[in-house]
């Protein structure tokens, strides 16, 4: 377990609570951030309107988050990992009793999808995510540098918002605004990459149903996408799509856990290799197979020490996505064990082909459990406002 010393006098002071309870794991207490997205249902309706105007025109326009060629390097093998505690997880929720039928390779889970955001210079991007069990079924997990802005150093990315299922530009369970998130303080203030994870927090989901004519008064009251044509007026007309773990189920949690286990990871991938070459479109979700290093891999130049690696061909895009334990190909779920944090050329040819993710420990629960309790609520209203 690796821990980050402050300067002599100096003192860093978490914003969220530690959550109690943390079965199997140690009684040494993770440093947890927390840091607000969209403070009220006010600003949720506003991110929820900038993503689904016209039809979603900020969705189709939003590119992968992308990596610096220089930072796509060999990863190095290191020492072993110290666990903080003994192994413990939480279950995943939905699906548990819905098999489903085989299909070639793997049942994609419906807990996968997309998160997308606005960068520090005003870029629309995305990552990859999934919905996770917690106990408002509101959670999403992905990597901490899709939800905190390491580029322009501010708190969080704005208009955060989770797309589960995406595929070929639908959302077809809605879009889910994000409300708080939840992050190691090791990342958020030292950007070290030994921490790069986030869970954070969702407003229930929105989905847009039609357009509807109405008066001039109607149209100047209601809060979310409305357009003037001719002299008439139009407003967009939503509805509640419920809670993200109702629509989609949720992935179990699993810390400190044995290396060198069979996972699969799953993700959008988008970006090029470092030599040109774009294999993959970003429009649909890819996966991975294979045992997880059973030694530590570093990377100086992101303060990486406790990495695990698996053996995988993918590009950017693919951060975030989660690297599930124990997958159910007939239930589609499993246990998130890590979230890709970062790319590598194993081989010097230009071409990744080797991902990495943070080992979760005993700190990383705390930050899931603390995390996992928080409500968030709805944004739309009963006739299908969203809410000011």
């Amino acid at each position: 377990m690796k821990r980050i010393l402050l300067p002599a006098g100096g003192a860093v002071l978490a914003t969220g609570l530690l959550a109690a309870g943390l079965t199997g794991t140690a009684q040494a207490r993770a440093d947890i951030a927390t840091d607000p997205m969209a403070r009220n249902t006010s600003q949720a309706s506003s991110v929820a309107s900038f993503w689904l105007a016209s039809n979603g025109a900020a969705l189709r326009a939003a590119t992968a988050y992308t990596w610096d060629d220089k930072e796509v390097r060999k990863v190095v093998s290191k020492g072993g990992y110290t666990a903080d505690g003994n192994p413990g997880s939480a279950s995943p929720i939905g699906e548990e009793k819905k098999p489903i039928g085989r299909v070639q390779n793997v049942n994609l889970p419906k807990t996968v999808g997309k998160v997308f955001f606005v960068d520090g210079s005003g870029k629309f991007r995305w990552c990859s995510a999934t919905s996770v069990q917690s106990n408002y079924r509101n959670l999403v997990a992905t990597a901490g540098h899709c939800v905190y802005d390491t580029d322009s150093n501010k708190d969080v990315l704005s208009n955060w918002v989770f797309v589960p299922g995406y595929y070929q530009g639908k959302a077809p369970f809605g879009i889910y605004v994000g409300k708080q998130a939840f992050t190691h303080t090791d990342f958020d203030v030292y950007e070290d990459y030994d921490r790069d994870y986030a869970f954070v927090t969702v407003f229930n989901g929105i989905a847009f149903e039609g357009v509807k004519q109405v008066d001039r008064k109607d149209y100047e009251r209601f809060s979310g996408p409305k357009r003037s044509w001719g002299g008439h007026y139009y407003i967009l007309l939503s509805k509640d799509a419920g809670r993200l773990g109702d629509n989609v189920g949720g992935q179990g949690v699993a810390w400190n856990q044995a290396t060198g286990k069979d996972v699969r990871a799953f993700g959008y991938p988008a970006g090029p290799h470092p030599d040109g070459n774009r294999p993959y479109s970003g429009v649909t979700p890819k996966w991975c197979y294979g045992k997880t290093t059973g030694k530590a891999v570093g990377a100086s130049w992101l303060k990486i020490e406790e990495h695990v690696g698996l053996k995988c061909p993918v590009t950017p895009g693919f951060d975030g996505g989660p690297w599930l334990s124990n997958y159910s190909n007939s239930k589609r779920l499993g246990y998130v064990n890590g979230v890709t944090s970062t790319f590598a050329d194993q081989d010097g040819n230009d071409r990744i082909d080797y991902i990495t993710s943070p080992y979760f420990d005993g700190e990383t629960a705390s930050v899931y459990n603390a995390a996992k309790n928080v409500w968030s609520g709805k944004i739309v209203g009963p006739n299908g406002e969203l809410y000011k």
